[in-house]
């Protein structure tokens, strides 16, 4: 392993094995990269479980700028609109690159792709793959195309724990597989390791997706931004099972309609109905549950007896649980669905620190603003993955000096974290709520262990949280509900975050000690 690694010395090293990750070791071709997962590829990789699509426009009626609109308009104020026109523009291509990888997407008789509506979109622009398989085709067609790529090398069970920096520049990733620590030394990084459902108790993120990007490039002295903004799907299937399947918008955009178990349909007053944005379909679900209400998804009428055709993986989950959703409600609940917040990054993907880029959901690149819009992700990723791998071919690899031995960081286990952000940082928040969740993480990030690094993450993003005094779209705050008038995207660096939560503990200590002094 060591003459192996060793020979390896200067190459782009990749660390994700999903959409991002994979489509920047393409877009690199034919520069040898190393690409990093600590899992099977795909196995933990949130874009497999993606059933929504990829939003673009394809069609007559539709238009780039109409689909910036709608992005915008989800955004809630946040969007950086040059970064997000330059990448609805792009889309379209983005899709035509996955066709030609061999992603079997789905097409009407005259072979134009088949368009499907999802909530806050004006027109039917969401291109499909195996109906609500989107993701699975997607990740199956591109890792195939890396295994067939002769200069990508791929390192399967091997994870990245820290990177190493000096002079605020990357000289290499430390990382382990089972037979113990490895460096691999290189001055080019990127961060393609999805997002942070796994922090949380209910989410449709496979467990292994807890922030470990953020906790990497956080510990390499990156910015972060944004971290509050985290996306509640407001139609998880409501199961033990985790993660939560999802029941994608598409079935909303086909006419399912949301109802709770008098049978009200309880959307259909507010503006948008069952298709407006998530956040406000999630709070919504949210409260109604909150009232002591269960909430299903009812699509007996639309798309009815055609469900099990058009969503086949989602029949065979209901089916599973003894449902079929042509003569029986769906059972749903919002859950952690994806993080809009993450590294700061230019147009280009890079971060604050030299030699660092990420890509996908780990990433704020300012597409999705406070409130992401259905289908934009998938689309983000593989569009930025171009621009990712040009900036890259764009630095000299240089001469990399060879790292010494370096103490391997524990393994991380987010299990303890969970029911803290959950409680916490659920769709409906308060500075009590999030001030509890900041003096509960703060001693177990100080400590060095398992939990360390999960809740050095969850941490920074209720620091984020706590700081900002409004409600704005994936953040809603029952103590601050109303949206300021200018729209200021937030940034965090660990030293900023861990002096902000010292300083919340100090307080709400100094708070208790006066009160209980009062006679």
């Amino acid at each position: 392993m060591t003459t192996e690694i060793s020979a390896l010395a200067g190459r782009p090293v990749i660390i994700g094995g999903g959409a991002a990750g994979l489509m920047t070791a393409l877009q690199l071709a034919p520069e040898p990269v190393v690409l990093l997962s600590k899992s099977p590829l795909g196995a933990e990789a949130s874009s497999l479980w993606a059933q929504g699509g990829l939003a673009a426009a394809m069609c007559d009626d539709d238009a780039p700028a109409l689909h910036l609109a709608d992005t915008l308009a989800a955004g809630a104020g946040l969007c950086n609109e040059v970064v997000a026109s330059r990448i609805v523009h792009d889309a379209p291509a983005a899709v035509e690159q996955l066709a030609r990888l061999g992603v079997a997407f789905d097409r009407r008789e005259n072979g134009s792709f088949r368009l499907g509506l999802e909530a806050a979109h004006g027109r039917n622009r969401i291109v499909h793959a195996t109906g609500d398989g989107t993701g699975r085709e997607i990740m199956r067609a591109l890792i195939s195309a890396v295994r067939r790529c002769p200069s990508i090398t791929l390192l399967e069970g091997v994870e990245a724990r820290r990177l190493i920096v000096e002079d605020n520049a990357i000289k290499g990733v430390l990382a382990a597989n089972e037979r113990g620590a490895l460096i691999l030394n290189t001055e080019r990084v990127v961060v393609a390791t999805g997002g942070i459902g796994g922090l949380f108790l209910d989410s449709t993120n496979p467990a292994g997706c807890f922030g470990q990007g953020l906790a990497l490039a956080a510990h390499a002295g990156a910015t972060l931004s944004d971290l509050e903004f985290v996306q509640f799907h407001p139609t998880a299937f409501d199961g033990p099972s985790r993660p939560m399947p999802l029941v994608t918008e598409a079935v909303r955009g086909d006419g399912a309609i949301l109802i709770d178990d008098t049978g009200k349909r309880f959307m259909a007053n507010e503006p948008g109905a069952e298709l407006a944005a998530r956040d406000i379909v999630a709070r919504a679900v949210w409260r109604r549950r909150a009232e002591g209400h269960r909430t299903f998804l009812d699509a007996r009428k639309h798309p009815g007896k055609e469900f099990a055709q058009r969503y086949p993986v989602i029949s065979a989950f209901c089916k599973m649980a003894g449902i079929d959703p042509a003569t029986d409600p769906i059972p749903v609940r919002p859950a952690v669905h994806y993080h809009m917040g993450g590294i700061a990054v230019d147009i280009d993907g890079r971060s604050t620190a030299n030699g660092l880029w990420a890509c996908g959901e780990v990433s704020r690149t300012g597409l999705h603003g406070a409130n992401r819009l259905a289908s934009n992700s998938l689309m983000e990723a593989i569009v930025c993955a171009r621009w990712v791998a040009e900036s890259i071919k764009g630095v000299s690899a240089g001469r990399v000096r060879l790292q010494t031995a370096h103490s391997l960081p524990h393994g991380s286990d987010p299990s303890v974290v969970r029911a803290i952000l959950a409680q916490g940082l659920g769709v409906l928040r308060d500075g009590n709520t999030i001030g509890r969740a900041v003096r509960s993480l703060y001693p177990i990030a100080l400590r060095r262990g398992a939990a360390s690094d999960p809740a050095m993450v969850g941490l920074m993003i209720a620091v984020s949280a706590y700081r900002r005094e409004e409600s704005r779209g994936g953040h809603y705050r029952t103590d601050f509900p109303t949206t300021i008038a200018s729209a200021v995207p937030s940034h965090i660096d660990i030293v900023e975050a861990f002096d902000a939560a010292r300083h919340i503990v100090e307080s709400d200590s100094e708070t208790a000690s006066a009160g209980s002094a009062r006679p």
